[in-house]
């Protein structure tokens, strides 16, 4: 494992936004609730995360996907989650 403090701080606070989300029962643009949807951006991030402090990088097309992915359900006024991603997107 390489040494990647901040691309690790950067996962983690996209987890903890992640599960801010779900204990505010967060609903998705379409009214439903999101924890479906945050549930398994949590899942991605953990996965891509153990991925990524191997590599010593994140993988940019894996950034892409899942902020296309994100932008579709999550609400305007919840930019934070997005900001967590792009966080990810620039650690390096």
């Amino acid at each position: 494992m390489k040494e990647t403090p901040d691309l690790d701080s950067a996962f983690h606070s996209a987890i903890a936004q992640v599960q801010k989300c779900l204990r505010a029962q967060m609903k998705a643009v379409s009214g439903e609730p999101a924890a479906a949807y945050l549930l398994e951006l949590e899942e991605d991030l953990r996965r891509e995360r153990t991925r990524a402090l191997a590599r010593g990088s994140v993988d940019r097309e894996w950034v892409q996907t899942v902020v296309r992915r994100l932008v579709e359900w999550v609400p305007e006024t919840e930019l934070t989650l997005i900001a967590a991603l792009g966080r990810i997107a620039r650690s390096h």
